[in-house]
């Protein structure tokens, strides 16, 4: 994030379909470029998401709580996945947008909660032409000091609340 109203820099093969999607014979953006003049141009970009880590937790004593040495594997793992399911459940009801995931570590050993808030509402702002976002192509992505523009520029819309929202021209 490089601004406080939400603009978003990314590398430009990061960018690529969505840019790629809003292509035309008419206005080829990946040829040409892309840049929005003003918000009202801005163009929506359909599962496009941007996620936010809100917190992590260790959650092993959850995950595993009825657990029994005596258990088979298949009900260790369906005690797991119950479990699991409803830490899910519990980190997403806590706010707007919420997503969890819950996750092993050190073989099972160990679990983690990770909750993020999702932004749905992502619209493309600007994408500099192929000629410049990808030259020098994979070779000059991984060589340092670079010649290229890899970047593209995307938007992260809010409802009024300032919370995550479907896309809608009033969001902000």
């Amino acid at each position: 994030i490089i601004s406080n109203e939400g603009l978003l820099i990314t590398n430009h093969h990061c960018g690529y379909s969505q840019i790629q999607s809003h292509s035309s014979v008419e206005h080829d953006y990946l040829r040409d470029g892309f840049w929005a003049m003003s918000r009202a141009e801005e163009l929506p970009n359909k599962n496009l998401k941007v996620s936010f880590l809100e917190y992590m937790e260790d959650v092993t004593d959850k995950v595993l709580a009825g657990y029994d040495p005596a258990m088979t594997e298949q009900e260790r793992e369906a005690l797991v996945k119950k479990n699991s399911d409803q830490i899910k459940k519990d980190a997403e009801s806590k706010g707007k947008g919420l997503q969890a995931r819950v996750a092993p570590l050190y073989y099972g050993n160990q679990y983690f909660v990770w909750v993020y808030k999702v932004f749905t509402d992502v619209r493309l702002v600007g994408a500099p032409p192929s000629s410049i976002g990808k030259f020098g192509g994979d070779t000059d992505n991984w060589m340092w000091p670079r010649h290229t523009g890899d970047f593209s520029l995307f938007r992260i819309y809010a409802g009024k609340d300032n919370e995550p929202a479907a896309y809608s021209p009033d969001n902000v």
